[in-house]
């Protein structure tokens, strides 16, 4: 039906440009309009082709289909081919599995499955995702993610760049489940990985160990205490790290040591609770001497209390006072509360056995005749055996 124009208009075309006509007008107006009709009619008709789920809004120019507070329980089937930005967010989404995306879409490159309560992540998920660069996971409740879940080839590879899990963790302990799947290997091509707002206390050693391709990290607004050495070591082309907002005390010399044998790094430490007492020393010289800390200027004291507030570049090795030593009485005091819980779980067996001391006493008399009547018998059947007059005594016969 679109190229059903063209007869008519090329005839239109002729009649135009016969003789007594200005025949170039009208052959430039007609090319034009027949070009616009063609257009129209390709547009239709691929639309016709590739119709849209009755649940989301589809632009094929844009090559984008939204299916935005739907309230869906799993994704959409038979989506265009031509599909490459799909968002899916705010709906009820709970599993994702092997069989979640059904078709293979070999042009999405950009998928948003943000806010939709998902809790588990299965294997081989996104296998028919080939050409998958970006990846949204971020204000979820996810329990359960798979060693395999981003796994697409055979060869555990996948070609995901960008990955958001921003609040996405549904405590802190899952991150030993994502711990697993950052570590298969499959996700060696990763160059943006977030994992901020997880209230994460501890990184897994190794976690990174896997993601030679990783340049920006983000593990903000989390409530890391302390940094382990070697937890970033093996991210050679790291050029961002964001430790913001974190309950960050100190960092020790191995740390310091791990970021500056890494050039280029930019790190961010703003909004931590810095302790400036004697032991933070190393590193106050360590930041004044470096420049890889770009909000160094902005770090402030959180404790001694006549130093709260006091810029950490600012701050003096002869200001800083080693916390008093506090004898720590919590032992000692374990201690004592289980001695006299022995003592009285003493007291009340021996106060039970006092009260039972007629039974106890009777019931050991009855062992003991037992006993004695046991050793007669076998003593008296001893004395048979040995005795050569009763040889011909059957030696199972009763007495």
């Amino acid at each position: 039906m679109a190229s059903s124009p063209v007869p008519l208009l090329s005839g239109l075309w002729r009649t135009g440009s016969g003789p007594g006509g200005d025949g170039r007008v009208v052959k430039g107006s007609l090319l034009l309009v027949l070009v616009v009709v063609h257009l129209v009619g390709s547009v239709w008709a691929q639309s016709e082709q590739t119709p849209c789920p009755l649940s989301c809004e589809c632009s094929d120019i844009a090559r984008t289909v939204k299916c935005v507070n739907k309230t869906l329980h799993e994704v959409p089937r038979n989506l265009p081919a031509y599909v490459k930005n799909l968002f899916i967010t705010y709906n009820n989404i709970s599993t994702l599995q092997e069989t979640s995306f059904n078709e293979v879409l070999t042009n999405l490159s950009n998928l948003g499955l943000s806010n939709n309560q998902l809790e588990d992540l299965g294997r081989h998920t996104f296998r028919n995702l080939p050409a998958l660069r970006h990846l949204d996971l971020s204000n979820n409740k996810l329990a359960y993610v798979s060693d395999l879940a981003f796994q697409v080839g055979g060869d555990l590879s996948s070609p995901l760049l960008e990955l958001h899990l921003s609040s996405s963790l549904y405590n802190e302990s899952m991150i030993f489940f994502m711990a697993g799947a950052l570590q298969n290997g499959s996700l060696r091509n990763l160059r943006k990985l977030d994992l901020s707002g997880n209230n994460l206390m501890y990184l897994p050693t190794g976690m990174f160990s896997s993601l030679p391709s990783l340049k920006h990290l983000d593990l903000s607004n989390n409530t890391l205490v302390s940094v382990r050495s070697g937890i970033f070591t093996h991210l050679e082309s790291l050029e961002t790290l964001d430790l913001r907002q974190n309950f960050l005390k100190n960092l020790k010399n191995t740390t310091l040591l791990d970021f500056s044998s890494q050039p280029g790094l930019s790190v961010f430490l703003g909004d931590n609770s810095w302790v400036c007492d004697c032991e933070i020393e190393p590193f106050l010289t360590w930041l004044k001497d470096t420049t890889i800390v770009k909000d160094s200027s902005s770090l402030l004291c959180s404790d001694p209390e006549k130093m709260q507030n006091v810029s950490l570049l600012s701050v003096k090795v002869s200001d800083l006072e080693c916390p008093p030593f506090i004898m720590d009485t919590s032992l000692q005091t374990s201690y004592v509360f289980l001695g006299i819980v022995l003592a009285l779980i003493g007291v009340i067996f021996l106060l039970v056995l006092y009260l039972n001391r007629k039974g106890i006493k009777k019931w050991i008399y009855n062992i003991r005749d037992a006993c004695r009547d046991h050793m007669e018998g076998y003593h008296y059947r001893y004395e048979i055996n040995a005795d050569p007059r009763l040889t011909n005594l059957s030696t199972n016969s009763d007495v």
